[in-house]
């Protein structure tokens, strides 16, 4: 008989529809570049836990014709702050929005995330995407 893990699927979906601000846009003057941001003191909450999760979460993208506008794109990291969300949802959800609003040749967003109960964890999304299968 499986192990309850008492983990549902609403917290496996935390924080995925939630409304965040726009991060704003400005255009690029120079091709093939590539731009690396860093947020060393990202957090989130664990959504079953309720406990702060704490990590360095970093952007690495080469624009196209767009680059992100740093104050805006801090504001929306911000949002994270009181979220109840999982730190796999976080990447995905930051490389989603990344894409959607500066349109990059591609992009890699990794989630380097401090231990809880000994284990560290780091989540790396790139787009494109890989195929599944």
């Amino acid at each position: 008989m499986p192990k309850q893990t008492g983990y549902t699927a609403e917290h496996a979906a935390a924080g995925l529809d939630t409304k965040f601000p726009e991060i704003e846009t400005l255009p690029d003057q120079f091709p093939g570049y590539e731009i690396v941001l860093d947020d060393p003191e990202f957090t989130s909450v664990c959504p079953k836990t309720g406990l702060p999760d704490f990590g360095v979460l970093s952007i690495r993208y080469m624009p196209d014709k767009l680059c992100l506008e740093l104050k805006s794109l801090k504001e929306y990291l911000q949002c994270y702050r009181n979220l109840g969300i999982f730190q796999e949802n976080i990447v995905n959800r930051v490389l989603k929005d990344l894409v959607r609003w500066a349109k990059p040749v591609w992009a890699e967003v990794k989630g380097d995330f401090r231990p809880r109960g000994g284990i560290s964890t780091t989540v790396i999304a790139r787009w494109p995407r890989a195929k599944r299968g």
